[in-house]
């Protein structure tokens, strides 16, 4: 049975910078608040009209084909990772297929937030691993500056996101010593009410015990999208930091050592780190617990924010381009987000 390699890696983000000081012109906040609860500095953000998350996706996905060495012609499989698509339907799958002029090939499409990436790699990890598919296109993009609440009111989810993508190519090698090693996903949704964005939805209320405590009143549930939920913010995303990051902290370092434990290896075996891009305080207690070294972790939250589904393809082509992931390398990919899912991949590059 084929190994699974990445054969071309690329990403993409906006142009437009926007510093932590550009976001007191919207809300009360600070470049000191942000930076301390957050680690991040900037994040970039999609042209108000020329950008969407395909378009982004698209970009990312060519720098990848390019360094593949493969065509659009050549993808016979598409999986694309995003929690804010172009339209609520179609995916983004079809669309990059549109855009790239590709072949009538299956696009399928992953909502899985945060973790978005580690699931797709998984999945195509499966198609390759059979024989199903050669040239499998994996993107991870987001554009979340158009969903985000800019006051006051939203800063403490909305200072933390970007906007930007990722995408690798991923192909069979007959090679045992390289490739995808492992990848282990996981999910509870316990407390999925504790990130997540509730309307415009079609869950009439069905979970208001859990999902509306935080507001004084549930909304109006039997309509798709109602001026009260607007009014009441309840359109953009909600989270409950502190949870989430106790959480995170505990399946971080988890998950991680399952994929080593799998593949018999320790924390000291892994050369490059590369978490999703969540907060820079969670990567810095996730390596303090592994006792990872300063140079066995990537991190760029500081420079784009967390972009979600794209994070950790964005972190992870921005290593190998500075040459701090090389030929032989041991690289942990691993993710924790909405539902809450988490996972991990391990490869050895």
């Amino acid at each position: 049975m084929p190994q699974t390699k990445i054969a071309g890696i690329g990403y993409y983000v906006p142009a437009n910078i926007v510093s932590n000081n550009d976001l007191t012109k919207y809300m009360d906040t600070s470049d000191e608040w942000i930076q301390e609860r957050t680690g991040i500095k900037e994040r970039r953000y999609a042209d108000r009209t020329g950008e969407t998350t395909t378009t982004m996706g698209v970009e990312a996905a060519r720098i990848a084909m390019e360094r593949a060495g493969v065509t659009a012609q050549d993808i016979d499989f598409i999986i694309f990772a995003t929690l804010s698509p172009d339209y609520y339907f179609p995916g983004c799958g079809v669309l990059l297929q549109r855009a790239m002029q590709m072949r009538e090939i299956g696009a399928l499409d992953i909502r899985n937030q945060c973790s978005g990436f580690v699931y797709a790699l998984s999945v195509a990890d499966q198609f390759i691993k059979t024989g199903m598919y050669k040239n499998i296109l994996v993107v991870g993009s987001e554009k979340h500056s158009f969903g985000l609440d800019f006051t006051t009111r939203g800063r403490n989810v909305s200072v933390i996101f970007g906007d930007g993508a990722g995408a690798v190519v991923l192909q069979p090698t007959d090679n045992p010593g390289q490739g995808i090693l492992s990848t282990h996903l996981h999910s509870d949704g316990a407390d999925a009410e504790l990130l997540a964005m509730y309307n415009p939805g079609t869950h009439a209320n069905h979970w208001k015990e859990t999902a509306y405590a935080h507001f004084n009143e549930a909304p109006i549930g039997d309509m798709f999208l109602s001026h009260r939920m607007i009014d009441d913010a309840q359109i953009f995303p909600y989270m409950d930091g502190p949870a989430v990051f106790k959480k995170a902290v505990l399946k971080f370092p988890e998950v991680i050592m399952e994929a080593l434990s799998a593949n018999g290896l320790q924390p000291s075996d892994i050369n490059m780190l590369i978490p999703h891009q969540a907060n820079l305080r969670i990567s810095q207690f996730v390596q303090q617990k592994m006792g990872l070294r300063d140079d066995q972790v990537y991190n760029n939250i500081q420079q784009y924010g967390n972009t979600t589904a794209a994070s950790i393809p964005i972190a992870l082509c921005e290593a190998w381009e500075k040459g701090l992931v090389r030929e032989g390398d041991l690289v942990c990919l691993a993710a924790f987000g909405s539902g809450f899912t988490w996972g991990s991949a391990l490869i050895r590059w």
